[in-house]
């Protein structure tokens, strides 16, 4: 009987691009303390080693979120960064350079997109970051780097808000406010790829889109009070909480008896749990599973073109403070990247 080799790492397999070891130092966006945008600068720093099961990915493209700029301002993930200076960034799309072992399943030269462990290790605004095995997955291929860097937080968020906490299904009434933002347009494309009946709130110029999106009925938040048009909501997915006109309370007074509220932004109503457990409702919060397996799942409908992701805009490595200055203006239908290398 003859035995198939290893698979070797200087040899690439179809699908993959070469790769050379890595320099010593990295670009890198770093901030000294929390802060304003300003604080955001670019930094020379070491490039991070890879341990265990973790792989050495080269960043070509990074998601800019709002738990970024949370964190940046001294909330969000704050309390898990141990030192300063700290390199902000969750999601990514990249390539990896180093794997764990020869017959490791993302070998060198692989194109992947994923989520590191910020804050606990180095986070994506940089070109180099090191990866868990479980939280990445290979890239789609029809998606370009700046594409897939859009996907994982905002993505796996929604999948986990519409799939696996409100177990979106044929005839489901779902609300879900901020439709047009990261997480939101997933959201509304994913609720309805699964059946749901989906109402959207945004802006006004967002409402057509909206609707292209998967969305029934899609409301201006600026001119129409979402409960005044709609009613026996079975899921609210709020991702705006109190923080605006009020509209965790409002969206209780919308939902079926027995009906679930969901809040994602950290902070964003402290009191939702009470108050849905008084008006007769079920609530939760919930965060992000960086999850490779689910992100395999989602590269097949991105490549299926069942859902798609959006790019506002790309930035280059060196304009993440006007990145985050951007986001924090708080119009940006779906997401905004940050380019941090050549393909």
């Amino acid at each position: 009987m003859r035995f198939r080799p290893l698979r070797s790492t200087t040899v690439p397999e179809a699908g993959t691009v070469v790769v050379s070891d890595p320099p010593a130092t990295m670009r890198a966006v770093v901030y000294d303390a929390p802060g304003a945008a300003d604080v955001l600068r670019l930094a020379e720093v070491p490039v991070p080693t890879p341990v265990l099961s973790e792989v050495l990915v080269r960043v070509v493209a990074a998601g800019v979120n709002p738990i970024d700029a949370k964190t940046r301002g001294g909330a969000g993930a704050t309390a898990g960064i141990g030192s300063y200076p700290s390199t902000l960034g969750f999601d990514f799309s990249g390539v990896v350079v180093k794997a764990p072992y020869e017959a490791h399943p993302l070998p060198p030269g692989t194109e992947v997109y994923g989520m590191v462990p910020f804050p606990r290790s180095g986070g994506a605004y940089a070109e180099y970051a090191v990866v868990p095995t479980l939280s990445v997955a290979r890239k789609p291929a029809s998606l370009s780097h700046a594409e897939a860097a859009g996907v994982p937080l905002a993505a796996l968020t929604a999948w986990g808000l519409v799939v696996e906490t409100a177990h979106a299904h044929e005839g489901q009434r779902i609300l879900i406010h901020a439709g047009s933002g990261g997480v939101g347009h997933f959201a509304v494309q994913l609720a309805s790829y699964f059946g749901a009946h989906v109402t959207a709130t945004g802006s006004a110029a967002n409402l057509p889109w909206l609707r292209d999106l998967g969305a029934s009925v899609a409301i201006d938040y600026a001119t129409t009070r979402f409960e005044d048009v709609v009613a026996d909501v079975d899921v609210v997915i709020d991702l705006v909480g109190n923080v605006h006109d009020d509209t965790g309370t409002r969206s209780l007074t919308v939902m079926r008896p027995g009906g679930l509220y969901v809040l994602v932004p950290t902070g964003g109503w402290p009191g939702y749990a009470d108050a849905a457990a008084a008006a007769g409702m079920r609530a939760t919060s919930y965060k992000v599973i960086p999850d490779g397996g689910v992100l395999a799942t989602l590269a097949r409908l991105l490549e299926s073109g069942s859902i798609r992701v959006y790019l506002d805009r790309v930035f280059d490595l060196e304009e993440a403070a006007e990145a985050h200055r951007e986001l924090e203006r708080g119009h940006t239908r779906g997401k905004s990247v940050l380019r941090i290398s050549d393909d």
